[in-house]
């Protein structure tokens, strides 16, 4: 399966974000994106985001935000304003994981989520980290735990490298979860939890070729940095050369 198209999570970014918008977004344009995976929080900040998105004719086919206890009216009205499609829960924290009976209980307002993103002709999805896939109950991860419980509606944005952190099989979850699969976040590194040591794509130990061919229903992937020890722009371009390729012309 070819990857479709290609977004940077611009929390990649943060930092840069925080001192200019206009000058970061067009950064990130001149290296080649035409989309860019947007978070919620950010955009409600009202600092000029979505303008720059716009002016640099850029797409959010997704949107990052949480979707347990939040006004989600807010959420996907801003969402719909944005061109997103799909909105993705991208932290429960690890206190949420720890039995199966808590797990249903974030099943149960991803579900909730799902009903209302309808509503607004949208989609929502969860976003994994490690401790989704360490936690286990009766041999199966608390991250196929959850997908037990929700709705056939509700996706999954997995986040490759850190499932490979939670030491677990990435291509093997992939095959058992393909119908959920839409997106992925394709990171690289040592494959460990120190964010410091991530590395563009294709330096690292990831096999991103093969997980991106191992998700066939594939429709984003997306460039993240939670951190990097050097300039993240340049990581970031040569993240955007390994992985561009990958997208039909």
């Amino acid at each position: 399966m070819p990857l479709q198209s290609l977004s940077l999570q611009l929390y990649s970014v943060r930092n840069a974000l925080e001192e200019d918008v206009s000058t970061t977004i067009a950064r990130v344009a001149e290296i080649g994106f035409t989309q860019v995976e947007a978070s919620y929080k950010v955009l409600l900040r009202d600092i000029g985001l979505l303008e720059a998105i716009r002016a640099n004719n850029l797409t959010s086919p997704t949107m990052t935000s949480p979707l347990l206890d939040i006004d989600l009216d807010a959420v996907f009205s801003t969402a719909k304003e944005l061109g997103a499609h799909t909105v993705i829960e991208t932290v429960v924290r690890e206190e949420h994981w720890t039995s199966p009976e808590s797990v249903a209980q974030v099943a149960d307002q991803l579900n909730a989520a799902a009903e209302k993103a309808a509503d607004y002709d949208l989609r929502v999805a969860y976003h994994n980290h490690w401790w989704e896939l360490e936690h286990r109950f009766d041999g199966r991860t608390a991250l196929e735990t959850l997908t037990d419980h929700l709705r056939p509606e509700v996706l999954l944005e997995v986040d490759a490298y850190w499932v490979a952190v939670g030491g677990e099989d990435v291509l093997a979850l992939l095959g058992r979860q393909s119908d959920r699969v839409r997106f992925l976040h394709l990171k690289d590194g040592p494959i460990t939890r120190e964010n410091t040591e991530q590395l563009p794509a294709g330096r690292g130990a990831m096999p991103l070729t093969e997980i991106i061919e191992a998700t066939p229903n594939l429709e984003v992937g997306v460039i993240e940095f939670d951190d990097y020890a050097g300039d993240v722009f340049e990581a970031v371009a040569a993240s955007f050369a390994y992985l561009n390729p990958e997208v039909p012309a």
